[in-house]
C-alpha cells in the first residue's frame, strides 16, 4: 500500500527527513508519528508538574511560621 501525501508541505518535510536518514518517505513519516505518540505518551501533565512543585517548596518550607496580618500584607506591598 502507497502512501499518498497530498499536502505540499507535509510532503516536503517528510521527503528532507526520508533524505536525512536515508530511508523511503514512508518509513520516515511511521518514524515521526511514533516519535511524536511516543513524546506524547511520556509528557506529564501541568496539574502534575504543578503538584510537584508545590509539594517540593512545602517540604523546604519551616515549620512553624504564622498567618501576616492585613496591615503586614500591605506593608510588604507598599499599601501604607
Amino acid at each position: 500500500m502507497n502512501l499518498q501525501i497530498r499536502d505540499p508541505r507535509a510532503r516536503d518535510l517528510a521527503r528532507q527527513l526520508a533524505e536525512k536518514r536515508k530511508i523511503s518517505m514512508t518509513e520516515a513519516v511511521i518514524e515521526a508519528l511514533q516519535s511524536e505518540l511516543e513524546r506524547e505518551r511520556e509528557q506529564v501533565p501541568l496539574t502534575e508538574r504543578l503538584a510537584a512543585i508545590a509539594n517540593d517548596l512545602k517540604a523546604k518550607g519551616r515549620s512553624g511560621g504564622r498567618d501576616l496580618t492585613k496591615d503586614e500584607i500591605d506593608e510588604m506591598w507598599g499599601h501604607s
